[in-house]
């Protein structure tokens, strides 16, 4: 598929992720400029699914090079737009289940081709994303699915650092079996935290914390964070995310399941927003130009967003939901949304403008 064809498919993950910024200002309690019955409601699955599942997947779609694979972020994207029209619900919520199996299909093409460690940490993480669109489908409530929606996004992840890992001297055979090992403990954990929540959230952050450990073991982003240009940009934003992840799992084993309340706001926000955007952040100027075949270059400017989003966050959790205090809730929310708004606009300004006269130095260094 040409570039104006992905392009579509990140247009409607983009479409989502304005929705969800939409539901994101009425559910903190401002004005938003749409509003429908069930935007508000919806918001958690439309950002995990309709639009980092539509980025993410989009990207695993061009690696494995068959066209079929393409129904997978397109099934997101649309189903993202589903919950947001007048459609019914169900139709939004079966978009998502059908996505996230053609979503494993890829991976078994991608494992066939070439088995990989690295597959198998994504698979798992694909499996956790279409267990939870099946539950939510079958009524479960979003709050219990918060643990499955969160290692969908992080086992992939993770599974796409190891693929870079590998370049590490650190990074053998027995150090992939960690990593694998981690995946599948996470797995149970939160199987069991679906039945058992006051035994699966330890688990899970016990799993989270070794998760992390291995990452900052491993990760070249630990050695490139004393380079310069784009690599020390990668790794700032990496190691930043990684940090959010000790917080979520400090939080699971310490406080143990939340369904509501500041805790609640905390764990979704550290994971989505502190770790999951981060790492969107992070990969965007090496990631959009394999998928849209057009360059994004990078500019020192792009810490910018990602300084606001990090403090911001660190406003609305440590000091507005720790303390209690609703109105930084709502003012780091804001902050938030702005954060990412602004990446956006400058992510698209940098491709339209294109490859500076005088690039920085983009090469990646990586020393042992």
């Amino acid at each position: 598929m040409h570039g104006n064809g992905r392009l579509a498919f990140l247009l409607l993950g983009g479409l989502s992720l304005l929705a969800g910024l939409d539901g994101a200002l009425l559910l903190l309690g401002f004005p938003a400029p749409v509003v429908t019955a069930r935007l508000a409601d919806v918001h958690g699955p439309l950002m995990v699914f309709g639009f980092v599942g539509t980025v993410v997947v989009l990207e695993r779609a061009v690696a494995v090079r068959r066209n079929w694979a393409y129904l997978s972020p397109g099934l997101l994207g649309l189903g993202g737009l589903s919950l947001v029209s007048p459609l019914p619900l169900v139709v939004g919520q079966l978009a998502f289940v059908a996505g996230s199996a053609v979503l494993l299909a890829i991976y078994r093409a991608i494992w066939l081709r070439q088995p990989s460690t690295s597959a198998a940490v994504q698979a798992l993480g694909a499996l956790l994303g279409l267990t939870a669109t099946v539950l939510w489908l079958g009524g479960v409530p979003v709050p219990v699915l918060v643990p499955a929606m969160t290692l969908y996004l992080v086992l992939t992840i993770a599974g796409e650092r190891l693929e870079l890992a590998r370049i590490s001297p650190s990074v053998d055979h027995r150090a992939e079996m960690r990593m694998l090992a981690a995946g599948l403990f996470l797995t149970l954990g939160a199987v069991v935290a679906l039945v058992w929540p006051r035994v699966g959230y330890p688990v899970l952050g016990l799993g989270l914390l070794g998760l992390v450990a291995w990452l900052f073991r491993h990760d070249v982003a630990t050695r490139l964070i004393r380079s310069t240009g784009l690599p020390r940009y990668m790794a700032a934003c990496l190691l930043a995310g990684y940090g959010w992840l000790l917080s979520v799992a400090a939080s699971w084993i310490i406080v143990g399941p939340s369904f509501s309340g500041p805790g609640y706001d905390a764990v979704l926000h550290a994971v989505f927003l502190g770790f999951v955007m981060s790492m969107i952040m992070a990969h965007a100027p090496t990631i959009l130009p394999a998928v849209l075949r057009r360059p994004l270059p990078y500019r020192p400017v792009l810490y910018l967003p990602v300084l606001l989003l990090h403090v911001s966050l660190l406003v609305r959790i440590l000091l507005g939901d720790a303390r209690d205090l609703p109105a930084l809730v709502q003012w780091g929310g804001v902050a938030n949304i702005v954060a990412v708004l602004l990446f956006v606009l400058l992510a698209v300004i940098s491709v339209v403008r294109g490859v500076p006269l005088r690039q920085p130095n983009t090469k990646l260094k990586v020393t042992p």
